[in-house]
């Protein structure tokens, strides 16, 4: 008598089940077994894979030698700095305003002023479409913001420049405000303090916006003769129309670590003069070189020095009006 162990397969009689004959059970294939499991989903392929990282809680350094992902919040509090290559991040006006004044200390000026459509500027989009549309994705009504503040001890005209507003270009209401702000700091006998990032001169503007280089460089000019002192930082970048006017005619000029300082971009001048440009052209460290600029400062320690700074030349003030 055979075992069921060793009886083959086919030996088993077939049960009828009405007129149908069942076959014997064998496994079905994954493909079409019906389990009752929900089926894992397949991983996509090594050639697409791609590492997905929620918005809002990860950056990655820009800076091509880098390249960390770093966790937003640990940025924020590092004041926008990788903390790997110290690679200084963009950050608005408002921030940078919150980073070098003391609390509660600063009094906006002139916050409502806008920009006209002077030209009828036609094109893909209005120039007062683009000025709304700036002013929903930034909060600000152009790309400066002015006031009076306090810095360690010294009460101080600020002006600071936000280049995510149509590349903190200078038009007529950057250089009225402005212009306001050192008229005023002239008459209250306080020191001024330009923080720039630019591209340049507003080209919806036309001539109106260039006229704004000679507006600003002459309220400086009155404000040199009362011999109060004026501080210019520039950060990255400042370039053409501003860096060609009050953004370099400071009696101390700093720059932030690898800030872009030009007239022209260095694409625009190979082409022009057809010559190989020296390494780290228009770099703050190539025009601390040249003699451009007199100091670069990291933005953890701007605060600290602009305050050294203001130690010394309002204390020559001081001298020079009592004597």
């Amino acid at each position: 008598m055979l075992t069921a162990l060793n009886m083959p397969t086919n030996s088993f009689p077939k049960k009828s089940l009405g007129a149908e004959q069942v076959e014997p059970a064998v496994t079905p294939s994954p493909s079409t077994a019906n389990t009752g499991f929900a089926r894992k989903p397949k991983l996509a392929s090594s050639k697409s894979k791609k590492r997905e990282i929620p918005e809002g809680l990860w950056t990655k350094c820009p800076n091509p030698k880098c390249g960390t992902m770093v966790f937003d919040k640990e940025l924020e509090e590092n004041l926008k700095i990788c903390p790997q290559c110290q690679y200084h991040f963009p950050v608005s006006a408002r921030q940078r305003v919150a980073s070098l004044v003391e609390a509660s200390t600063f009094e906006e000026m002139d916050s409502e002023m806008t920009s006209v459509d002077i030209l009828h500027f036609t094109g893909a989009s209005s120039y007062i479409s683009k000025l709304e549309k700036y002013h929903q994705t930034t909060g600000l009504k152009d790309a400066v913001i002015t006031g009076m503040a306090k810095m360690g001890e010294h009460r101080i005209a600020l002006g600071v420049m936000d280049f995510s507003f149509l590349g903190g270009s200078m038009g007529s209401v950057v250089g009225e405000k402005l212009t306001r702000l050192i008229e005023s700091a002239t008459a209250k006998a306080l020191p001024v303090i330009l923080i720039s990032t630019s591209g340049g001169a507003r080209m919806y503007e036309g001539m109106f916006s260039l006229m704004q280089m000679a507006k600003t460089c002459g309220a400086l000019a009155y404000h040199a003769q009362s011999r109060l002192p004026y501080i210019s930082v520039l950060t990255d970048p400042t370039m053409a129309g501003v860096m060609a006017s009050f953004a370099t005619v400071g009696d101390i000029l700093i720059a932030e670590p690898g800030a872009m300082i030009g007239f022209a971009g260095p694409r625009v001048i190979k082409d022009t003069t057809q010559a190989e440009l020296p390494p780290n052209f228009q770099t703050a460290e190539f025009l601390l070189d040249h003699g451009l600029i007199d100091s670069i400062v990291p933005r953890k320690e701007m605060k600290a020095r602009l305050i050294e700074y203001l130690d010394y030349l309002c204390c020559g003030q001081k001298q020079v009006a009592e004597a």
